[in-house]
């Protein structure tokens, strides 16, 4: 089913779905809809060419969509062969988005054409309104066959999510996200209820570090493991695709073991550059050391490109979860006897009705981690537009302009660009706003190389060399579990009888930088990380058992920036090592679940100093 092509044929029923089941669609007038339409998705098209696979934000628009992430470079075309039901004029639609209209700024710079048989349509896309929606391309005339091509203008993040061909000139899409997803599912040929996917001991969804580690570690301990994640790789903030440095120190006594899976899937042999290890090449993040570990072990099922989209769950307990296919929207039905949450949104623990909690205000916001590179000849001067709808830095600070540095930044001022405090979203929803925050981390990041380049003059043979597309969030929902761990614990020292994993990360909470935000209100993007003797603890802390399961779903785990402490308390833990021993202690836990037919809880109950032998291992 992958690169289906969607050619209607089967009448005005069918593309009735997509005006929302109505026939009023004509100023109020009622008619029957011709029904020859072909339906393109963005990420059915044969060749992507330059452009990028962004399934972020589908909760919110129902789909992934193509994304120009060029960095100013305008991307090579994506490109695909369709059929048409018959030959004739077509009306176009496009469903993209102008992405800095929430701003009001101008440029429109995700601009791109739609190419048929390599004749660009009148209209340039990417140029209309803040909202996802359908792009009038006007009409073509084409034979029963054509060549279809997305054209990006400008390398600065164009984005297309499906293109609509249809005969009735006068029919108009609707950009209401129900009647699009059932239009979609339909002409997919789609059941209405997912597939079998199978039955596990243990389903993990996410495949960050906590939960690459939560399968190894439960697949190892005899269990058979499902692995979901939604991207190709597999590491979360410390793949390729983020680059956000592991930190936190393993294998600490009692428990010298906990941290050898961590250790397993991603050794620490890198160099800082610019005193950092944030954003190295892609090599340094170990994409293939992970993904071979989890391929090697046969008791786990790995499904990347696979989103979880639903959970069905009876008397506080998930029974099956639902998981969609990015490129084909196939749905499956995976079942198991426990789950282990480490989305990092907590997704699954939501939609089971997990309690949680969630911060809506004065929150860490998402890394913009980029890097910057000289050119190989010397000589060689290297051009950068100018971005009049970029964050306008003109005339104001950020690290790495002359004389001023992030927080802990090094001398130099390439070290300053792109590093851990380049940071957005402080007063945002980490979910309902997530793309908006990361279109702001764009918009930080070009306003910043356009003043450097353009303004000041600097850097001539430099050019923008890598930047992440794909979020790289600090804090998001957390679930609760019988214990809520607070800063205070790590300050006090506190003790429980449940030690789990060590911590060894300080109070490590952001907010703005109030030197770089001057007239920027809502628009932050540097942040600073508490600091001082109140913010830091002695020695090693272990984390409880305690805060990796949910309080009221009765086989839910939990491991990563998603457990169950408070928003100060995630500060210590939230760091890419220590979430990874979280999720051995999980896999060990689920192990013993399965073993004695107990919940989590019952673990802690009934069957700790069983845990604390396999932590022993």
């Amino acid at each position: 089913m992958k690169r289906k092509q969607f050619i209607g044929k089967i009448g005005s029923t069918t593309l009735l779905l997509l005006a929302g089941g109505v026939t009023g669609i004509a100023n109020g007038t009622k008619r029957k809809v011709a029904g020859e339409f072909v339906f393109l998705e963005a990420e059915q098209f044969a060749d992507f060419g330059g452009w990028n696979l962004d399934q972020q934000f589908m909760d919110q628009m129902g789909s992934p969509y193509l994304l120009a992430h060029g960095l100013g470079v305008p991307v090579a075309d994506a490109k695909t062969q369709i059929e048409f039901p018959s030959a004739g004029i077509y009306r176009v639609w496009v469903r993209t988005r102008d992405w800095v209209a929430p701003w009001n700024a101008p440029g429109a710079p995700g601009r791109f054409q739609l190419l048929i048989n390599g004749v660009p349509l009148g209209e340039t896309f990417g140029t209309k309104g803040a909202a996802w929606q359908w792009h009038d391309g006007g009409t073509v005339r084409v034979d029963t066959k054509a060549t279809v091509a997305l054209h990006d203008l400008t390398g600065f993040e164009g984005r297309c999510d499906a293109v609509l061909f249809c005969k009735d000139i006068g029919f108009e899409p609707s950009n209401q996200l129900e009647p699009l997803t059932r239009f979609r599912r339909k002409l997919l040929g789609l059941p209405n209820q997912p597939a079998n996917g199978g039955s596990f001991d243990l389903v993990v969804i996410g495949g960050g570090f906590a939960g690459t580690c939560a399968a190894l570690s439960a697949a190892r301990n005899g269990l058979k493991v499902a692995l979901i994640q939604d991207r190709p790789v597999l590491g979360g903030n410390a793949s390729s695709e983020v680059r956000v440095w592991p930190e936190g120190k393993t294998r600490q006594e009692p428990f010298p073991h906990i941290g050898d899976i961590v250790e397993e899937i991603a050794p620490d042999p890198a160099q800082p550059v610019n005193a950092s290890k944030n954003a190295l090449a892609g090599q340094y993040y170990n994409d293939d050391r992970k993904l071979k570990a989890v391929k090697n072990e046969p008791r786990i099922s790995l499904m990347t490109g696979e989103h979880a989209i639903g959970v069905e769950a009876e008397n506080s307990e998930i029974i099956a979860i639902i998981i969609q296919n990015n490129l084909t929207s196939v749905q499956k039905r995976i079942r198991a006897k426990y789950f282990a949450d480490c989305t990092g949104d907590a997704t699954i623990g939501y939609l089971a009705g997990a309690d949680y909690e969630l911060s809506y205000s004065n929150i860490m916001g998402v890394s913009n981690l980029w890097s910057v590179q000289k050119a190989d000849s010397e000589d060689e001067v290297i051009q950068f537009p100018r971005c009049p709808w970029a964050i306008d830095l003109t005339d104001k600070p950020f690290p790495g302009r002359k004389s001023y540095k992030g927080q802990w930044g090094p001398e130099d001022p390439l070290g300053n660009l792109g590093g851990w405090f380049w940071e957005s979203g402080f007063d945002k929803d980490p979910i309902a706003d997530a793309e908006l925050i990361r279109d702001l981390n764009f918009r930080a990041m070009y306003g910043a190389w356009d003043a450097l380049k353009n303004v000041d003059k600097l850097y001539p043979g430099h050019r923008l060399e890598w930047s992440a597309f794909i979020a790289g969030k600090r804090e998001s929902r957390r679930l609760v579990g019988d214990i809520v761990l607070t800063g205070n614990d790590f300050r006090l020292q506190k003790l429980f009888n449940d030690p789990a994993f060590p911590c060894s990360w300080h109070i490590d909470v952001h907010s703005p930088n109030e030197l770089f935000d001057k007239d920027l209100k809502g628009q932050e993007f540097i942040s600073k990380a508490t600091a001082g003797s109140e913010y830091t603890y002695t020695g090693i802390y272990w984390a409880p058992y305690r805060t990796l399961y949910s309080r009221n779903i009765k086989n839910l785990f939990m491991a990563g920036r998603d457990i169950s402490v408070s928003q100060e308390g995630l500060g210590p833990v939230r760091v890419m090592r220590t979430c990874g021993m979280m999720g051995e202690v999980v896999g060990k836990a689920a192990a013993i679940c399965v073993r004695h037919k107990t919940t989590p809880r019952g673990v802690y109950e009934n069957h700790l100093d069983e845990l604390r032998i396999l932590m022993q291992d």
